[in-house]
């Protein structure tokens, strides 16, 4: 978890998004097989707090169920979801109301 500063130049590093963001998903398999026996690192995910916060207040729930609806965001891209097109966004948020409700 970290601020608006930091995120922001996360995304303009790894991304070319000169602006901050609410999660970044950074994962560990890019182009690697799921199967591997063993522990297996995903990857990370990064929350701005800041702007969890300010989207907290916007749709009227707390912070805390926020936190955990980006989590689910960055957990569901590391495991290979987007919402690049229709569909896919659709499978993604549909996936992501599964898991926290929202």
């Amino acid at each position: 978890m970290v601020d608006d500063d930091t995120i922001h130049e996360l995304n303009r590093q790894y991304r070319g998004v000169d602006a901050p963001t609410d999660v970044l998903a950074f994962s560990q398999l890019e182009g690697e097989d799921f199967g591997s026996e063993g522990e297996l690192v995903l990857g990370d995910v990064v929350i701005s707090v800041d702007t969890a916060a300010r989207q907290a207040e916007e749709q009227g729930h707390s912070l805390e169920e926020e936190l955990d609806l980006l989590l689910a965001h960055g957990l569901l891209h590391l495991l290979g979801y987007d919402h690049e097109t229709p569909e896919d966004e659709r499978r993604m948020f549909d996936r992501q109301r599964e898991l926290v409700g929202k």
